[in-house]
């Protein structure tokens, strides 16, 4: 049976997207249940697939994988009543730059393998930039790869391992990969979490009755009623127990922490919580930030819905310009709600953004976006502005510009197919037939992230390689192929 792809909409593909979201669950009855809620939580991070592994103790293992929603796919009890028993995890991805709409069910974690001591099952949200120099060395000693995914890698490194348990020979594996991840694994009787030695990726833990969880966010915690115990912290294993015991180890080298600070300003749904601050706190914050360092004389402050609409009140409450939702998101678009013919896509976003026509014209209009990536939604946006009678358009990005791609998770385009890394701040607004254009610094974003000092330049609280070029851990695989890695001026 032929599956329908998703319909990559213009509006989507002007975003970065972070490709996965990891769940898991030890020590409740029905865990695989648990883990669907979790996932549909987390279905922000990975719209593409989604697949869950439990083990119950008379049936083994059990998988399914399946491409589209975890909504769609799920909730269907008949699935369900395949996959019984007290330990589950789960994972939802996006496809990687290049290959979108081109995934193989084969590509779809969580990744599971039969080793000596038992099976083992993996899920993982980052990136490995070593992986293409990994997978050769492998394959050149014998292993046979089943799917195209660098997540793959980590499998074949615990089973060529010697040591005597899964998570002993976890962590022999990860000690030879390079890049950003989080990790959720398990076997017949743990389940492990673990975070890269720099913490790029985010990872909590929860307690639910006398079992834990492990996620990607804690609003996904908080769907099935887990209580947030803690972070995991950069380059800690956490090896939870069937009979819920706890041990934590640092098999890593101890490294500054550079979390991903594009997690507080578009990833992460704005009700979690990341390093003890609310992800809505601080996107609000951005905008205060972002309206002390770029002032305008308006009389309407607008969000472009929904990843700007925390910012845009923080920007209205610092101004004194009033907020108003001058652009309406139809929530009823799915990504395949039509088929997508190309007189559907000249439409451009008109399909998921329309603008209130009341509130807009004849006015002064400023305009909160998270972030601009090639720059076609925003030109759209604008055109729909101006079609309704604004009378300026002056666009405030809470992020600076956007001019190196990421390595470590983000499905980012070529860096020459960034807008801000052909262009300066000027050449960017004439692109876009603004009035004015302006983005927060990278000063100001750490201030609203919290680091009331702004970003130590001799060693940046965050990875921000996005913004400023540069990347805490080497893109070795990049390098190889002639990636230059050196600082935006």
């Amino acid at each position: 049976m032929s599956r329908q792809l998703p319909f990559d909409h213009p509006f989507d593909d002007d975003k970065l997207k972070e490709e996965c979201g990891v769940f898991g669950v030890i020590g409740v009855e029905d865990a695989a249940n648990f883990v669907a809620l979790g996932l549909h939580a987390l279905q922000h991070r990975g719209q593409e697939a989604g697949g869950i592994v439990s083990h119950d103790p008379e049936e083994g293992f059990n998988s399914a994988r399946r491409f589209g929603y975890v909504r769609d796919n799920f909730t269907k009890a008949s699935l369900m009543k395949t996959l019984p028993g007290p330990l589950a995890i789960g994972h939802v991805r996006y496809s990687t730059a290049g290959s979108k709409g081109h995934t193989q069910i084969r590509d779809v974690q969580p990744f599971f393998g039969e080793f000596s001591m038992g099976g083992a099952a993996i899920a993982h949200n980052g990136n490995i930039t070593n992986a293409e120099a990994l997978r050769r060395e492998l394959i050149d000693h014998g292993s046979i790869f089943q799917s195209s995914s660098d997540s793959e890698c980590i499998i074949h490194l615990i089973a060529r391992s010697y040591q005597r348990t899964i998570p002993e020979r976890m962590k022999d594996a990860l000690r030879r990969i390079e890049g950003a991840f989080s990790i959720v694994a398990m076997t017949r009787t743990k389940m492990i979490g673990v975070r890269d030695a720099l913490g790029v990726r985010p990872l909590v833990l929860g307690k639910i009755g006398d079992g834990w969880a492990l996620s990607s966010e804690t609003c996904a915690l908080d769907i099935i009623g887990a209580e947030f115990v803690r972070e995991i912290e950069p380059g800690e294993m956490v090896v939870i127990e069937s009979d819920g015991s706890l041990k934590s180890v640092h098999p890593f080298a101890p490294q500054k922490s550079r979390f991903c600070i594009f997690e507080h300003v578009y990833f992460s749904r704005p009700d979690s919580i990341l390093g003890g601050q609310s992800v809505y706190e601080t996107r609000r914050q951005i905008g205060v930030e972002l309206a002390r360092e770029a002032p305008v004389e308006a009389d309407l402050v607008c969000p472009v819905p929904d990843s700007g609409t925390p910012a845009a009140i923080g920007y209205s409450h610092e101004s004194g310009i009033p907020y108003g939702m001058g652009i309406i998101r139809n929530q009823y678009v799915g990504r395949t709600f039509i088929e997508p013919t190309e007189q559907i896509r000249n439409m451009g976003v008109r399909l998921k953004l329309n603008v209130n026509r009341a509130l807009i014209k004849g006015k002064s209009v400023v305009l909160v976006d998270d972030s601009v990536v090639r720059g076609t939604t925003s030109r759209k946006i604008k055109e729909m502005i101006l079609d309704a009678g604004a009378r300026e358009v002056h666009f405030r990005i809470a992020s600076p510009p956007t001019m190196w791609p990421c390595f470590y998770g983000v499905d980012t385009p070529k860096r020459e197919k960034l807008l801000a890394a052909t262009m300066n701040e000027d050449e960017m607004r004439a692109h876009l037939g603004v009035d004015s254009l302006r983005f927060i610094t990278l000063d100001g974003l750490y201030r609203a992230a919290g680091h009331a000092k702004g970003r130590d330049k001799s060693c940046p609280q965050f990875c921000d390689a996005c913004f400023s070029g540069e990347y805490p851990v080497a893109p070795s695989d990049m390098i190889d192929q002639g990636f230059k890695v050196e600082a935006a001026e």
